[in-house]
This record gives structure tokens, C-alpha cells and sequence, in this order.
């Protein structure tokens, strides 16, 4: 193990040593590369920002508890038990309220009970949709995002099927 913590170290040695081998001026290329960012960065805020917002109103509002209630019969038909339901629906907006819901559910139930262990699968094989379409169609100047945004979507709940199928079988 303590081999592993010596890894960054030695990827950063291994770096300075090439750029000192191939004549590279490392500290006027990582200004340059910072210089790069910032327009990203400037860029991305309004994107983010809004993410940000609409997620906290989408768990502060109510809205949040509403539509799993209203989903929870289907998620149940679907296999996905109902306790989990909150976490399938955060996660595409918020990666910290998600982590959060998950820490939730372990407390209550478990982590090696079933809901538990959906939970935890659900978690790690879905994605933050929102967050990552703003981060990803910041700068694209056509903004056709309905159609990758619901593959996503699509995707993310495949996962979630399957992932509690396979927690049910195993």
C-alpha cells in the first residue's frame, strides 16, 4: 500500500525529468495551459451554476419527494426497490445530494442488505446527467441537448434495472 501512495509522486518526477530531457520550458507551458482554461472555466459557470440551482430547487421544493412517490410503483414493477427511489432521481442532478441519500440509505438499512447493495450499484453505475451535459455542451455552439440527454437518461435507468437485478440474483 505504500507503494500506491508514491505513485503521483513519481508520475510528476518522471514528468520534470522528460520535459528536463527534451529542453521543454515546463513552467511557461503549464502558464500557457492555464491561460487556456480560464476562458473554459468562464465559460462553463453559467452552465454550472444553473445545474447547481435547479437541483437544490428540485430537492428543497418538494418536487423531489412528489415524483417518487408518483414514481415508486413503477420502479417497484421495474424491480428497483422504493427505498432506493429517492437516490435514482437525485443522481442525475447532484453527485454531494446523491452521496448523501446513498449514506441515508446505508445507515438505515444496511450495506450488505439488499437495498443496501442496490443502492451502492445503482450509485456507481449511473452518472450525474446534468452536471456533465452543461460541462460537455458548454461550448458547442449548436444546442441540440434534448436527444443526448435522454439517451443518457435511458441509459442511466438500464442501469439501474439491471443493477438491481443482478443484486437480486447474487
Amino acid at each position: 500500500m505504500k507503494f500506491l501512495a508514491l505513485v503521483i509522486p513519481l508520475l510528476f518526477i518522471a514528468l520534470f525529468l522528460f520535459a528536463l530531457v527534451k529542453k521543454v520550458k515546463l513552467y511557461d507551458c503549464f502558464t500557457e495551459g492555464v491561460k487556456e482554461a480560464v476562458p473554459l472555466v468562464l465559460s462553463l459557470f453559467p452552465y454550472l451554476a444553473a445545474v447547481l440551482m435547479l437541483s437544490e430547487l428540485f430537492s428543497r421544493s418538494g418536487f423531489s419527494d412528489m415524483l417518487t412517490s408518483f414514481l415508486s410503483p413503477a420502479f417497484r414493477a421495474l424491480g428497483i426497490p422504493a427505498e432506493i427511489s429517492p437516490l435514482v432521481l437525485m443522481k442525475p442532478f447532484s453527485g454531494s445530494g446523491s452521496t448523501a441519500l446513498l449514506s441515508d440509505i446505508l445507515a438505515n438499512h444496511g450495506a450488505d442488505s439488499y437495498i443496501g447493495r442496490c443502492a451502492c450499484v445503482c450509485y456507481g453505475s449511473s452518472e450525474t446527467v446534468f452536471y456533465i451535459s452543461a460541462v460537455y455542451f458548454a461550448n458547442v455552439k449548436q444546442k441540440k441537448l434534448l436527444k443526448p440527454v435522454l439517451i443518457a437518461l435511458f441509459a442511466n435507468c438500464l442501469t439501474v434495472v439491471f443493477g438491481c437485478l443482478l443484486c437480486r440474483v447474487m
